[in-house]
């Protein structure tokens, strides 16, 4: 299965280098990486690129960035979101 990870989760595991001490979502990104099995989201790719102020820096992460394809979404696919949202909120999710 592949599996479409979080601006959060990418800026939290791109903010530090490696180690054994790294958050476990970190290291389920990594695992997630090694398996192949990450898709990126425009708005995503979006927000980890907004407000790199070096060029240099941008283009290194934008470079890396293309490893991971791009998921794409119908208006099916946000109108199924939308019921998934409700159906949790109103179970106090």
């Amino acid at each position: 299965m592949r599996v479409l990870v979080d601006t959060s989760v990418w800026s939290l595991a791109l903010r530090r280098k490696t180690s054994a001490d790294d958050p476990p979502e970190v290291l389920e990104l990594a695992e997630l990486i090694r398996e192949h099995r990450v898709e990126m989201m425009g708005p995503v790719r979006q927000e980890l690129l907004s407000g790199i102020r070096s060029n240099t820096q941008f283009a290194k992460l934008r470079n890396r960035l293309h490893a991971f394809p791009d998921l794409l979404l119908s208006h099916e696919d946000y109108e199924l979101a939308a019921e998934f949202f409700n159906t949790c909120r109103s179970k106090g999710i």
